[in-house]
């Protein structure tokens, strides 16, 4: 699951030749500190509307920015005194004796319902960081 830009990487280059690549990183940066902050809000919309005690909701974390491979992303799990990290799999997809539960597909929802929040969000992020 992922929102995919494409043009990211001709911008990116673009950017680092102009301004040089720590002013080129501090904007991607931003940009993807935003574009998560919008999908982190949609995210607790979908998870609240199967909500228990709320501990899902309350363990859901932002990275910071960090390399994966060349590429520079933002990571949003869950980190808690709940551990809601193990069973997070099983409410997004189910089990053999629970195969619909209350929470299925709602991660993926909240992907797709925040996809052009999230490409706005990194755009007017970009743009302000010119």
């Amino acid at each position: 699951m992922g929102v995919t830009i494409r043009g990211e990487m001709e911008l990116l280059r673009e950017l680092e030749k102009r301004l040089g690549e720590q002013a080129a990183r501090r904007i991607s940066d931003q940009a993807l500190r935003a574009g998560a902050a919008i999908f982190v809000h949609e995210l607790k919309i979908q998870l609240a509307t199967f909500r228990d005690k709320g501990f899902t909701i309350d363990e859901v974390t932002i990275s910071d920015p960090e390399y994966l491979g060349t590429t520079r992303v933002i990571k949003v799990h869950w980190r808690g005194p709940h551990d809601r990290y193990r069973v997070i799999h099983l409410n997004e997809n189910g089990t053999v004796k629970i195969p619909n539960p209350p929470g299925k597909g709602k991660i993926r929802r909240a992907l797709r319902n925040s996809e052009d929040l999230y490409r706005a969000a990194i755009k007017r992020a970009i743009e302000e960081g010119i």
